[in-house]
């Protein structure tokens, strides 16, 4: 019979657990009472949906009392929406500095009656006077005007927070998944930061391998795994490596190796234990006879 050399695929055969990919413990932003809960647990769910909905009662009453507060700060200062902040086109600030322009006028008109003798220096010593106030009241406007504004923005972050507050009235998945829990009911009171659902991302899974220290150098980045679980027995699903650890684990003189497994129809499920072949980077030739 012909001896053949051929390449032959090596396997290192590990053990090890599904993980889920991704898992989101997610909590109320905001107090208040549970208004509506649309998903149930097991359910798919895209990134954004909605998940837990509270009363935002309160919350919107804030944002229209921070609304007009800021509202009414603008009108006093005269603010058109789209332009920037202009202190001398402020009402109070243009008013001030009319008046200050006419006292200007009326002194520099004294001051040349006051030459010629017309008009008495206790008149002329009391238009001074009154041009002298005319400045520092057209100051003092500008310095309130700079002084409005700050408010102003100061009213505007507080429009954005209340903006917000309702917006968190909304719990929303932060990623696309399965609903895993909901642990609030339409009536609940919840608190900041309560947890009220938990989302998992289950495809593709993780899993964690450990490879005993005798073969750690035969693990690399990249290598094809073949996974196999007790739920599915004579069936295999592929995996990749994608982390290895820098280190060994102490206590179990172990490295840990986390390969990716697609999951499209969920069938994999975390928690599983697995047993994985993970092929060698390179085949091995071998002398084959004919059984």
């Amino acid at each position: 019979a012909p001896v053949e050399s051929r390449s032959i695929d090596r396997y290192l055969r590990v053990t090890g657990s599904l993980k889920a990919d991704a898992q989101a413990e997610v909590s109320a932003e905001t107090a208040g009472r549970v208004i509506e809960t649309p998903v149930e647990r097991g359910t798919r769910v895209a990134q954004g949906t909605l998940l837990v909905r509270i009363s935002p009662s309160e919350t919107a009453a804030q944002l229209q009392e921070a609304d007009s507060n800021a509202a009414q700060i603008e009108a006093k200062l005269g603010l058109v929406a789209g332009q920037p902040f202009d202190r001398t086109k402020v009402p109070d600030v243009m008013n001030a500095k009319a008046s200050l322009d006419l006292a200007e006028a009326e002194f520099n008109r004294m001051r040349s009656l006051v030459d010629q003798k017309v008009i008495s220096q206790s008149e002329f010593d009391q238009r001074r006077t009154q041009l002298e106030a005319a400045r520092q009241k057209y100051q003092s406007e500008q310095n309130l005007a700079d002084q409005a504004y700050r408010s102003l923005e100061g009213a505007r972050a507080r429009v954005a927070l209340a903006r917000k507050a309702v917006a968190d009235t909304s719990v929303r998945a932060p990623l696309t998944g399965i609903g895993a829990e909901r642990l609030v009911s339409v009536g609940d009171y919840v608190t900041r930061g309560a947890r009220v659902a938990t989302v998992v991302r289950v495809d593709p899974l993780r899993v964690e391998l450990t490879v005993p220290e005798q073969h750690v150098s035969l693990v690399r980045v990249g290598q094809q795994v073949r996974l196999t679980v007790d739920a599915y027995p004579g069936q295999e699903f592929a995996a990749t490596v994608k982390f290895v650890s820098p280190a060994l684990r102490s206590d179990q003189r172990a490295l840990t190796v986390e390969a990716i497994a697609p999951n499209a129809d969920a069938r994999l499920k975390p928690g599983f234990f697995a047993t994985a072949l993970v092929r060698q980077p390179d085949a091995a030739p071998a002398l084959l006879v004919p059984a």
